[in-house]
């Protein structure tokens, strides 16, 4: 009956040998698929990772990852500063925490389990120059499929993933000590030490989380002296445990806190919160000397807004000022100029939630302009944070 099928289908052809070679792939095409479907349904396909890739295997998937980031990541724009110092400590920061165990690092090797992947994660510091700078970033922020490879968690924060890249260019010089000085700051003689000797003791369950905590922001809660990461001592308390729920919950977005904040548990955030509040009050150590200009006129914008941009004025919400202050608004004076100039511009593009009041911010910074915002952080940075009034306790209430 099929040969009867045929002879009358080629009849049908007209003898053209082209019709006869297109029909002869089709039919390959339509076994192979049934023959393939098959094999699938019956199990035997093999997706054991200890199997491993035929090497044309791994081959193809790899040249396709390559073509695919080259051709996808054209035309991102790489910025002029990922030699920038605070850069490069915010992504050492974050690869200790999200990308060590299965990349490895100087003087520290990959996880025994990443190494049973397939595919395996390469050791990056051996990897990292057959990459260029966008090419890198369009990686860390969308990810790989197929792989372990994660999309970045909190895809507004595209300065988060530049701070990864600035962090990935210095890898493949970089020494086991400067990886260690520049994840762990004043820990990197002893980074395997559980916490600082100030802070909890070992059997404090507090004590691990406080010791991550300050890889970043340094045992007195001061930062790392780069404007990389913010000062946390002193910081009001109710705006302090307010900011670690909007990180858990991805209200505020970062890549860097939400998979820390979101791993704790309202107690452990809340402790966190009441310690750094009642750390001694820190200011700025940025060794930079401070644009008194900016300073004087960003004190006047501060102190009276600009009444043709409709931008209120900063001190009745942040100080200084003699008045008692919501609890819920953050303490600005002494704090780093970068980090206060990067919050202003993540306000003014949207992509900065956090407390309740974010839309207040979002708002006022929308207005302002780039000089302006250099400015206002100018100022706030060199005011004395041990000098700030106390803050109200008033009808602001905890989320």
């Amino acid at each position: 009956m099929l040969r009867s099928f045929l002879e009358r289908f080629f009849d049908w052809l007209g003898g053209s040998l082209f019709r006869r070679l297109a029909l002869g792939v089709a039919l390959v095409l339509l076994m192979l698929g049934a023959g393939a479907l098959a094999l699938t349904s019956a199990g035997l396909v093999s997706i054991s990772a200890s199997s491993g890739h035929w090497p044309v295997t791994s081959w193809f998937l790899h040249y396709s990852m390559r073509r695919a980031v080259s051709t996808q990541s054209l035309g991102i724009e790489v910025p002029e500063n990922l030699a920038d110092p605070a850069l490069i400590f915010k992504g050492a920061g974050h690869f200790e925490t999200g990308c060590l165990v299965c990349h490895g690092a100087p003087g520290r090797g990959q996880s025994l389990i990443a190494q049973q992947m397939t595919p395996e994660p390469p050791y990056l510091p051996s990897r990292i120059s057959r990459w260029e700078p966008q090419e890198l970033f369009w990686i860390v922020r969308h990810g790989i499929k197929f792989t372990a490879m994660p999309a970045w968690p909190a895809l507004k924060r595209d300065d988060e993933v530049w701070a990864v890249v600035a962090f990935l260019q210095q890898l493949p010089e970089m020494s086991p000590e400067r990886y260690r000085q520049l994840a762990f700051g004043e820990r990197a003689e002893n980074p395997a030490a559980v916490a600082p000797e100030h802070l909890r003791s070992l059997s404090d369950p507090l004590g691990p989380v406080l010791a991550d905590c300050a890889r970043c922001h340094g045992p007195d809660g001061g930062g790392r002296a780069t404007g990389a990461f913010p000062i946390l001592a002193g910081q009001n308390q109710a705006y302090l445990l307010a900011s670690l729920k909007a990180y858990a919950s991805g209200s505020r977005a970062s890549g860097v806190m939400q998979p820390i904040a979101a791993g704790l548990d309202d107690e452990v955030l809340g402790q966190l919160a009441e310690y750094y509040a009642q750390l001694p009050p820190v200011t700025s150590r940025d060794e930079a000397q401070p644009d008194l200009e900016a300073v004087a006129r960003g004190s006047e914008l501060a102190a009276i807004g600009a009444k043709e941009q409709k931008v209120p004025s900063c001190i009745h919400c942040h100080g200084p000022s003699e008045a008692q202050r919501n609890r819920m608004y953050p303490v600005l004076a002494g704090q780093y100029p970068d980090y206060l100039a990067l919050q202003l511009q993540l306000f003014a593009a949207g992509e900065r939630g956090g407390t309740e009041y974010a839309e207040i911010m979002h708002s006022a910074a929308q207005r302002l302009t780039p000089d302006q915002m250099r400015d206002l952080a100018q100022f706030y940075a060199s005011l004395e944070r041990a000098n700030r009034p106390e803050q109200g306790n008033n009808d602001a209430q905890e989320p």
